[in-house]
């Protein structure tokens, strides 16, 4: 069995992040949430790790959107070879507090450009605003604004 490692040796923590896959928007993908939720995307090529030619050659292989928020974002194109199904198996969810209202609100008003609105931002059933869309690239999103604890009397 191995030992856990020490508060000193485990300086970075576990993270879970969406891994988005296109068929050859990548790039442009990239380029629209940076619009979104700000950051500046880095991607890497197949090409420049050579593997494929022509059109293939130039799809991303791997792309970043790393954001002041904290949000990190990964996505690849999947070569011509490979079978896509868009729109399956995946959604990504964004969630905080009252006090991430403004903010949540801003990013689900550049996330409906040119989306598909499931259900629109508003107060769910249980209390909190939420909101459900798939985007123009195909990828659902779901945000939700707690409404924070209440008090009785």
């Amino acid at each position: 069995m191995t030992a856990r490692p020490t508060t000193q040796e485990a300086t970075v923590p576990v993270q879970m992040n969406p891994y988005l896959n296109f068929r050859s928007e990548a790039r442009e993908a990239l380029g629209f949430y940076a619009s979104v939720f700000g950051g500046e995307p880095t991607v890497s090529t197949f090409g420049e790790m050579g593997i494929g030619d022509g059109e293939e050659a130039d799809k991303v292989m791997h792309g970043q959107l790393a954001t002041a928020a904290g949000f990190v974002l990964m996505c690849a194109d999947t070569p011509s070879s490979m079978d896509r199904e868009p729109g399956t198996s995946y959604a990504v969810s964004l969630s905080g507090g009252p006090q991430e209202d403004e903010e949540l609100r801003r990013f689900w008003e550049r996330l409906t450009e040119g989306a598909q609105v499931q259900e629109p931002l508003v107060t769910a059933p249980w209390g909190d605003a939420f909101g459900m869309l798939t985007d123009r690239f195909g990828v659902r999103w779901m945000v939700n604004i707690g409404a924070g604890e209440t008090s009785e009397g």
